[in-house]
């Protein structure tokens, strides 16, 4: 297969799943992974992909949003061994917050039916998961809902979460990198996500190992206003310590 055949399959492949990595690459077209670096160089410089860590995403992609439903099917494996580690950090009796997302709401489901905490959301989905738990006292966190993300935002979940200080806040981010920090593309739910950091003592970040290095339109903290980040294996031991020299402790499940 001559480079530009094999580019331009790179490209479909990119836009069928959002997101394309070297290594798998390399294994499909059967060539090394400096061939595919260049390949992936000449589709960025055509304006076709945006080069992100470990591999591309199609050209227009960094803001974009997918909506819940598409949340919901993508790396489900390695969201639900995140949400199954995320249950450590649970105080024994305390205040948490939780975030909107899948792997937040997945962690929200997976919660011991002897759990006894009060818990506060902005998210339809974490809070409908923990309506009827026995031992969770439920505070929902009001404002605008956002359809993409059934989150509340605007001034009444910033109102709301002013007013608080809990023990952990367990937080969910798009992207997450070295240099551009925690990021997402919707400027209310980034102002949303700051007042949560501030909102609680202790900053747990849940976060799938395809997010590391994508780096959206809105920043709303950096790495170092992470206490924990419980991510996949995916994530390899050495971006893993480099996270680490931030100050942020890296879990890999």
């Amino acid at each position: 297969m001559y480079a530009p055949e094999r580019q331009q399959e790179i490209l479909r492949l990119a836009r069928e799943s959002g997101r394309v990595d070297v290594l798998s690459l390399a294994e499909e077209f059967q060539v090394t992974a400096e061939t595919v670096r260049r390949d992936l160089r000449a589709l960025d410089r055509a304006g076709l992909v945006r080069r992100v860590h470990g591999g591309a995403i199609p050209a227009g992609r960094l803001d974009f949003e997918p909506d819940l439903a598409e949340r919901e099917s993508t790396a489900a494996d390695e969201k639900d061994r995140i949400a199954r580690a995320a249950l450590a950090e649970l105080p024994s009796d305390g205040s948490v917050i939780i975030d909107a997302g899948s792997t937040a709401a997945r962690f929200a489901a997976a919660f011991p039916l002897e759990a006894k905490l009060t818990v506060v959301t902005h998210a339809l989905p974490v809070a409908a998961r923990l309506a009827d738990h026995p031992g969770i006292a439920l505070h929902l966190v009001g404002g605008r809902v956002r359809h993409r993300t059934r989150a509340a935002v605007d001034a009444w979940a910033l109102r709301g979460y002013g007013e608080l200080k809990a023990d952990v806040v367990f937080l969910a981010t798009n992207g997450f990198s070295l240099d551009g920090g925690l990021t997402t593309p919707d400027l209310a739910e980034s102002a949303v996500k700051s007042a949560m950091i501030a909102a609680a003592r202790r900053v747990v970040l849940l976060a799938d190992s395809a997010k590391f290095g994508q780096e959206h339109f809105a920043r709303f903290g950096g790495l170092d206003d992470v206490d924990l980040l419980i991510t996949d294996t995916g994530l390899s031991p050495q971006d893993a310590l480099a996270i680490e020299r931030q100050g942020t402790e890296v879990a890999r499940a």
